[in-house]
């Protein structure tokens, strides 16, 4: 079951490049925001595996953490672009 587990890192590491193309060529704001969001996803789902694997709690409560800092990132984005959608709606 650890090689299904360590396969499983491998393979979320790989979905990490890809996600590093986005954030370097992305269009739009938002794409390298969806792609930061894909990094705080797959750094907790790396963490919990390596945890399960290794057999460490603590592994684990970093998870949690990057989890509640990969929302907190997502809602400090969508109320900055937000506020600067209202700014341009509002000058004209």
């Amino acid at each position: 079951m650890e090689t299904f587990y360590l396969v499983l890192v491998l393979f979320l590491l790989l979905n990490l490049a890809a996600g590093m193309w986005r954030v370097l060529l992305g269009p739009t704001a938002a794409d390298r925001m969806m792609a930061a969001q894909l990094f705080g996803t797959t750094a907790v789902a790396v963490l919990l595996l390596l945890g399960q694997v290794e057999g460490r709690s603590a592994l684990h409560d970093v998870a949690f953490v990057f989890a509640l800092l990969s929302a907190v990132t997502a809602v400090a984005f969508v109320r900055r672009a937000w506020s600067e959608q209202e700014k341009k709606h509002d000058s004209k």
